[in-house]
């Protein structure tokens, strides 16, 4: 489940970012907000200007004064700082206030940093700069990470001679930042207790985390290795145990489980192309694939693996606007979908609202304020999907997956399935948009259930049944479109080999990784 929104809202009481402003606390703390904007596994930074008083030159997230309500303020400062409105980003979650001390400053300063996280929701990058800066860079988080020599604690890059010069300069900017920066975006980053707890979004996106995670890993002990050098084989026990446990938090995602399994085998040297020296669908993996087995590789091959799984989901869900026109019916939330209704040219959507978590109503509400998707939309109850399809002249079913089967079944929210059999008796297609890593390795499917209160809550002696995911029959599924063309269900199979070759990263990397 993800975090509440607190930005919305004054906090609660017993909130972990409580009290404090732009003042002095009594004990001499300024508090601050930094909010770190992210897109595309990328974050925002932003160069302080001269006009601000402190840190001239120096880079950061949007900050700024906390003005006694640290959850208010941030989004002030960064519609000030960004001119991003509401509508432009998303809330993921606030972390634990991070105290700094600097003694470099006259007269010494003592901060308390309160760190959010959002997401950028629409597609443009672009930023209006405030007076406080002149300069802002879209960066992998990598960048800014170094360790303080001295005390092996985590710093950035102007904290420690140790700077991570193996990540360095992608950018293009000369990083060097305020106090503690990567340490609040530690607070804030993705982990994988927030991925396994994640209800409200779909695999795709989960897996761009799960690589997100092991990125971070990865660029910390490249920080480490430059401070105290540390052996190549203890970073690879360490990552690979940290990749086992993202490949166990949501073991119904194969999404999830074939990024990061492409990531580590590219990085342990394991060929993960076909016959003709390339992936399928024609792209690389963004690295040479040589096998060092440390650190550097992982952040390379992670690097690279978010980009291709951007790239994937994107060709996926364009393909599929190709064959979108008419009236609609989907389901449940998910981006590739999402990007397919609005490269379409559907002329009503009807969604379900997508029980317990009405996700389906978040979807609909973002479908009839995008400009893009210029039709009607409707939002129904689960309920009514059949009588919806019966008589409401729908064209074609479009849903996402979180898993293909090896048999062509698919995995996803629960109500797929009740949804394509009911297109199947009034004729209509149904077509499933993914990019191909959804396809899974294992004949086996575990599917996750949701929490019991969320369907029932009383005292009564009753059972509860809140699956999460069902399974749709391939019978039930007229194709699989994604980033490699239009599949048929029965042609799944030869994708699932290629998969299972990435696997073999784990056979004798240790009892952490191989469990």
């Amino acid at each position: 489940m993800s975090e509440r929104d607190p930005t919305r809202a004054s906090r609660d009481q017993d909130g972990e970012c409580a009290g404090g402003g732009g003042e002095d606390d009594g004990v001499g703390a300024s508090h601050v907000v930094t909010a770190f904007l992210r897109d595309r596994g990328e974050v925002l930074l932003l160069c302080r200007s001269d006009a601000v008083g402190t840190y001239t030159g120096l880079w950061g997230g949007v900050s700024g004064f906390a003005e006694g309500d640290p959850d208010g303020q941030v989004r002030v400062e960064i519609c000030e700082e960004t001119g991003l409105e509401d509508d432009d980003i998303t809330f993921v979650r606030s972390g634990r206030p991070v105290q700094v001390v600097d003694d470099d400053l006259e007269p010494s300063r003592e901060w308390v940093v309160h760190p959010y996280l959002f997401d950028l929701t629409g597609d443009s990058r672009e930023i209006e700069l405030s007076e406080e800066h002149d300069e802002f860079a879209w960066t992998d988080p990598t960048e800014i990470v170094a360790v303080d020599a001295e005390t092996g604690v985590s710093a950035t890059a102007e904290d420690s001679e140790a700077a991570v010069r193996a990540t360095a300069g992608d950018s293009g900017h000369d990083l060097e930042t305020v106090p503690k920066l990567w340490t609040a975006y530690e607070r804030v980053a993705p982990t994988v207790r927030s991925i396994a707890a994640d209800d409200d979004h779909g695999a795709a996106f989960l897996s761009i985390r799960a690589l997100e995670v092991l990125r971070d890993r990865a660029g910390l002990l490249v920080a480490e290795r430059e401070a105290f050098g540390t052996e190549p084989d203890e970073e690879w026990d360490e990552l690979a145990e940290l990749a086992t446990r993202l490949l166990e938090a949501r073991p119904a995602m194969a999404v999830l489980r074939n990024r990061v399994n492409r990531a580590m085998a590219t990085a342990a040297g394991i060929d993960a192309t076909d016959a003709a020296g390339s992936n399928s669908d024609g792209s690389d993996d963004g690295t040479d694939g040589s096998g060092r087995r440390d650190a550097t590789a992982v952040l390379e091959t992670t690097r690279g693996a978010i980009d291709r799984a951007l790239a994937a989901d994107a060709n996926a869900a364009a393909t599929a606007g190709e064959r979108i026109e008419g009236r609609v019916a989907t389901l449940s939330r998910s981006g590739t979908v999402l990007e397919a209704l609005r490269a379409g040219s559907p002329t009503r959507v009807f969604v379900a609202e997508s029980r317990p978590a009405r996700e389906g109503v978040a979807v609909a509400e973002t479908l009839a304020a995008d400009p893009a998707v210029d039709c009607p939309v409707t939002v129904h109850t689960d309920a009514a999907t059949a009588s919806v399809l019966a008589t409401e002249s729908i064209d074609r079913v479009v849903v996402g997956a979180d898993t293909i089967l090896p048999d062509g079944s698919v995995v996803n929210k629960t109500g797929t399935r009740a949804l394509a059999t009911a297109a199947a008796r009034e004729s209509v297609p149904v077509t499933v948009v993914a990019a191909s890593d959804k396809v899974s390795t294992r004949e086996e499917v575990n599917l996750e259930s949701g929490g019991r209160t969320a369907v029932y809550d009383g005292d009564a002696a009753v059972d509860v049944l809140n699956p999460t995911f069902d399974v749709t029959p391939p019978g039930c599924v007229s194709e699989i479109v994604t980033e490699r063309g239009r599949l048929e269900p029965a042609a799944v199979s030869e994708v699932t080999a290629e998969l299972r070759g990435l696997e073999d990263w784990r056979a004798g990397t240790g009892d952490a990784a191989s469990r």
